[in-house]
């Protein structure tokens, strides 16, 4: 299938919210990760979602030219290739992105992506992520309405984030406080500037404790409770039952979460789960033990002249790209989009 259209992806949206549950989505930074999330979705009968951050974008460029939008444009144009292989849908999306990069990153892509439309044929990504999380809630919603407004035109969904997302990622790091836990205000304040999808459709972040970094299982302190009060709040003012679950809510953070602490965001409408640290690990630990079992063909110890089979790329790049499509697969399983794929 080839990447999906906007009107696909919307349908994927609506039949993860109706059915509770959600899609990985797999940040990617270069062909062979793109080769292994495609896989994964592919064996997990699920539909999915690859994204591609700042850094992931900059490093997809390659080191003598480290340009965002070049990157995340060629990354992308692989991905349009490759895709149409498969037998599921994927959609592309662009990850946390700060205001200090959105003329460099966010503004550009959606630019490239209304140059096609114009042209008659689809949008290069199918959504984008504006990370106002570092700034005031109503600068925050005045940058997301602009985004907003240009992404509905390019038939792009915007993710906003509202709330605080702790830890690391990309060089952006955030201390673990209650500003992890975003307010009952804050999603009025959000329906109030962006409606509920009658100005384009939109993806929020709220956040619930979540953290961005590797942690052990219980560590991190989920209250996914915040995401039902949010999913009320909004019900009522827009006049809705209590349980209609307004929002298209986002899950980011997730490494170290409990699987029964997962499933409950789910049931409250979260649709996308951001999947990054994890599969970075399963896609480097093959690697690793490659390295370390022919260790004396990798290397040209002694003098020697090594082994040509095992120092050549694809022989480590298979098995990360095996690994990181097994994890994949697990996350596919813990969000209960396993077999979910339109495609069937």
């Amino acid at each position: 299938m080839p990447i999906a259209t906007p009107e696909v992806y919307n349908e994927m949206l609506d039949r993860a919210k109706a059915n509770r549950f959600a899609y990985p989505a797999i940040n990617c930074t270069s062909s062979e990760t793109i080769n292994a999330a495609l896989r994964g979705f592919a064996d997990a009968e699920s539909d999915g979602i690859i994204q591609f951050s700042t850094g992931g974008s900059e490093f997809g460029s390659g080191q003598s030219v480290k340009d965002m939008v070049t990157g995340a444009t060629a990354l992308a144009e692989f991905a349009h290739v490759v895709a149409e292989k498969y037998s599921i849908n994927v959609a592309l999306h662009t990850d946390h992105c700060p205001k200090d990069k959105l003329d460099g990153f966010v503004r550009p892509l959606i630019a490239i992506s209304q140059e096609r439309v114009d042209a008659g044929r689809n949008p290069l990504f199918q959504s984008h992520m504006w990370d106002g999380s570092a700034v005031e809630l109503h600068e925050n919603l005045e940058i997301a309405q602009e985004l907003l407004e240009k992404a509905a035109k390019a038939h792009i969904i915007l993710e906003i984030e509202i709330g605080v997302v702790g830890g690391e990622e990309d060089g952006v790091a955030n201390d673990i406080n209650d500003k992890l836990y975003t307010a009952a205000g804050d999603y009025e304040h959000t329906v109030d500037a962006l409606g509920a999808g009658e100005k384009g459709r939109y993806l929020l972040a709220a956040t619930f404790g979540n953290v961005h970094g590797v942690y052990k299982p219980g560590n991190v302190k989920l209250r996914p409770s915040v995401l039902k009060e949010g999913q009320e709040v909004a019900a009522r003012k827009l006049g809705l039952s209590e349980d209609s679950k307004p929002f298209d809510l986002v899950f980011h953070g997730g490494s170290g979460s409990l699987l029964e602490e997962i499933h409950e965001a789910l049931d409250y409408g979260v649709v996308k789960m951001n999947v990054d640290t994890d599969t970075q690990y399963a896609f480097t630990r093959p690697v690793a033990a490659h390295m370390f079992q022919n260790y004396d063909g990798v290397l040209k110890v002694d003098g020697e002249v090594g082994d040509k089979k095992v120092y050549d790329p694809r022989s480590w790049g298979k098995a990360a790209e095996k690994g990181m499509a097994e994890r994949v697969v697990t996350a596919c399983e813990n969000l209960r989009s396993t077999g979910q794929s339109l495609a069937k």
